[in-house]
């Protein structure tokens, strides 16, 4: 997610061919999504109060600095994706000691899963700035459909994504931008939206990114 570069359109581009490229040219800490603190996510997992072996799933971690934080916090239990290869090794590579805990990084698509179907269930399911990449309807369908289907009763949603006023492409394609209520729609009412709020993200260049945080829960 750098700054745009009016590239591409998402009907058309090859999604793992373009985060690879993005993880193998720059350091990750002058990638545009880069988070050195993910204060946000960490707080509204901390407010789920999970056991400490839950099951979360990170969709799209790219090279999140999210999962170091949740080892020191004691997580143990995390299964952590990506279209891209490159990003998972560099996640990997830049991870704490973690021999008490089990990591597991499955390189697959969420659009269009074959790995991810075996998926189920999820305690958490973790999303920041993933979802709104995907601009069309079947492209958020299977997204969605893969979300419900791995998500346990009473499980939690973490949604992070472009919000209205925010950007309109990033990393060169195209997004699509969401509310809380755009995103209750999707879940649809099976799910309680338990807490959302609007964030501004500072990029490592200074620039800033407006986002919606949301955090909901499946019913029983």
């Amino acid at each position: 997610m750098n700054e745009d570069s009016g590239e591409c359109e998402n009907t058309t581009y090859d999604f793992e061919k373009h985060w690879n490229a993005a993880y193998q040219k720059s350091p990750i800490t002058n990638l545009g999504w880069y988070e050195e603190n993910p204060t946000p996510s960490v707080e509204l997992i901390e407010a789920c109060n999970l056991s400490k072996d839950a099951l979360i799933f990170n969709a799209g971690a790219g090279a999140t600095t999210l999962i170091s934080e949740l080892l020191k916090k004691g997580y143990v239990n995390m299964m952590l994706n990506d279209i891209a290869t490159a990003a998972l090794a560099e996640l990997e590579s830049h991870l704490p000691p973690y021999k008490n805990a089990h990591i597991q990084f499955v390189v697959d698509d969420l659009t269009n899963p074959s790995e991810l179907l075996k998926l189920k269930n999820v305690d958490l399911w973790h999303d920041r700035a993933v979802l709104h990449f995907f601009t069309e309807e079947k492209q958020q369908k299977a997204y969605f459909d893969l979300l419900k289907a791995a998500l346990k009763p009473k499980g939690f949603v973490i949604l992070a994504e472009f919000n209205l006023e925010g950007a309109k492409k990033c990393s060169g394609l195209d997004v699509f931008n969401y509310n809380e209520e755009m995103l209750q729609e999707r879940l649809g009412s099976d799910f309680e939206l338990l807490k959302s709020f609007n964030y501004t993200y500072i990029q490592p260049s200074g620039n800033t990114k407006e986002y919606v945080y949301t955090l909901f829960q499946k019913k029983s």
